[in-house]
């Protein structure tokens, strides 16, 4: 059986394909995915297009909700603090990450977003899911551009 994680590690090795940065995403709720995407900042031109931002707003479209507060967010990176701030306004109930971020992260590392007394709703937190295959896909990727 495939977990939330490995679809949300194949929707990074899609993006990596295409030559994005590889990061994955999966929402789900009630057991069922109700969106998935990769990064796609370059094939949109658009420093926003990341991951979990396009599967937030694909879920909101479907729920036809901008609240995701029964929702599970499944990303391969450590959301950085657009996509941290985004989970909050979303109120996305679960976020589990794969590889930390010591540099862009905004969750476990950097800002420590949810942690802020500004943050107005905090999602549980799970890190270190599928962190090896995850950590391993960016470390290639960038290698291979060097």
């Amino acid at each position: 059986m495939t977990s939330f994680m490995d679809m949300a590690l194949a929707e990074a090795r899609a993006a990596a394909e295409g030559g994005e940065v590889p990061v994955g995403c999966v929402i789900v709720r009630r057991g069922e995915v109700i969106a998935r995407a990769g990064n796609r900042t370059l094939a949109d031109r658009d420093p926003t297009a990341h991951a979990e931002l396009i599967a937030i707003r694909a879920a909101a479209a479907r729920l036809r909700s901008e609240r995701l507060d029964d929702c599970d967010l499944y990303v391969t990176l450590e959301p950085c603090v657009m996509c941290a701030g985004a989970v909050a306004f979303a109120r996305i109930r679960r976020l589990y990450y794969g590889a930390a971020d010591p540099k862009g992260g905004a969750v476990d590392n950097g800002v420590k977003f949810f942690a802020a007394p500004s943050c107005h709703h905090r999602p549980q937190v799970y890190g270190g899911l599928a962190e090896g295959e995850a950590s391993a896909l960016l470390k290639d990727f960038f290698r291979e551009r060097r």
